[in-house]
């Protein structure tokens, strides 16, 4: 199975850190440039099996009123595909997170995260309902107590389940304490090999992770050199156990 987690920032490709002042505007504005990065990264994903994205839009003013996950599922040939709205502003923006899947799912669940209204987890679950395949989507929090409040409320939405998937933009490195704490309450293993996801154009933190449960085995991981985004994508291929029936 092969996945990716990837923080698109709504299209905008961001090249040096003072584009965060001076092209501004792209936050706010539609522009061509983005949905030609978004055809890019519909090219990347078409190679996927499931898909997770952050700082993803519904469909606003900022991309002239494009769904901009309906529009990738689309492109690439995804079957299964949905969004959840964590921040809302008027008609300018609407900020989510979103997941695209060959699989069919067999439940949806969107969770408000602890803190500041604006931040979301979006639970998949692929399967059989009383052995699924969970994945847990996220984009945290910048500051670190509201980021231990975050994966504390995320450890406890994983507890029933015994093949988690957790990937996402967690805004903190791999040896953070908060994500230290996560991966030993919900038992979970960091198989990355700690290279750089941010800033895209000269990667030094490895801010995007895939974290997942001992019963998955990894056989491959790694980032994308793909710089159509302020992140670069991390992609993933795992070997499913035998007893989960994803069925198509």
């Amino acid at each position: 199975m092969r996945i990716l987690s990837f923080n698109i920032q709504t299209g905008v490709d961001t090249q040096h850190y003072h584009h965060y002042v001076t092209q501004s505007w792209k936050h706010v504005l539609p522009n061509r440039e983005s949905l030609k990065n978004l055809n890019e990264i519909s090219q990347l994903i078409n190679d996927y099996d499931f898909v997770g994205l952050q700082e993803v839009d519904a469909g606003s003013l900022r991309t002239g009123f494009v769904d901009q996950t309906e529009y990738m599922a689309q492109r690439a040939h995804f079957p299964h595909w949905y969004r959840q709205i964590n921040r809302k502003i008027g008609k300018i923006s609407q900020h989510s997170n979103a997941m695209l899947s060959r699989y069919q799912p067999g439940e949806i669940c969107e969770h408000k995260l602890p803190g500041l209204p604006g931040r979301g987890a979006l639970l998949v679950k692929l399967g059989e309902s009383d052995n699924p395949l969970v994945f847990c989507i996220i984009h945290l929090a910048l500051g670190r107590r509201a980021r231990e409040r975050q994966m504390d409320f995320i450890s406890g939405l994983l507890s029933n389940y015994q093949h988690n998937i957790v990937m996402g933009d967690m805004n903190c490195d791999a040896d953070a304490p908060e994500l230290l704490e996560l991966m030993q309450q919900a038992n979970l293993c960091q198989p990355a090999t700690g290279e750089p996801t941010f800033p895209s154009w000269q990667p030094k933190r490895n801010l995007d992770h895939i974290l997942l449960s001992p019963s998955l085995q990894v056989r491959q991981v790694r980032p994308l050199n793909f710089g159509v985004s302020d992140h670069l994508p991390l992609h993933m291929e795992l070997e499913i156990p035998a007893d989960i029936k994803l069925g198509s």
